[in-house]
Order: C-alpha cells, then structure tokens, then sequence
C-alpha cells in the first residue's frame, strides 16, 4: 500500500484521466516525486521553475493543510491522502 494523490479535475489531463494515482513516498516531497516521474507532464503545472509548488495550488494531507505542517517535507504513511486543491478565482 502506498499513498494516495487526489487530482483535481484540471490536472487529470496529465495523469491518463485518472481521480487518484498511488504513489510510494515517505514525505509530500518524495510522494509528489514518485507521481512526477510517472506522469511527467504534470510537474510543470504543479511546480513553478523555482521547484516550488505554485502559489495557486494548495496541498492537504489527510484534509489538513500541509502549509500549517511541514510543508512538502511533512511525512505521510501507508493509507494517507494527499489532495492537489488549485485555487479559484473569478468575481465580477
């Protein structure tokens, strides 16, 4: 059992369509590692060219928001679930 990534619908494109991809990883870091190298297309849109995760996209493990953790070196186990949330905008 590894990890779980929940991809939201504007990046499924990037990962054959897929709601959810397993990955192995023992931090945010090396799991979001292991999707990238599977799917490489998706790492230019979750990563901006600083290596950082894009400031639009906010990032939950097991529905908590990782920037009041760890950040992407926060730790994850067998069964966790790790949620890609890009943030909208719109308004009039």
């Amino acid at each position: 059992m590894g990890v779980v990534v929940e991809i939201p619908s504007a990046l499924k494109q990037y990962v054959n369509n897929q709601d959810e991809v397993e990955v192995q990883g023992s931090s945010i870091e090396e799991a979001f590692g292991a999707l990238c190298s599977k799917h490489t297309e998706l790492k230019k849109n979750l990563f901006d060219e600083n290596g950082q995760i894009r400031s639009f996209i906010n990032v939950y493990l097991n529905d908590d928001d990782i920037r009041y953790a760890d950040g992407i070196k926060s730790e994850v186990q067998d069964g966790d679930t790790i949620q890609i949330v890009p943030s909208i905008a719109g308004g009039c």
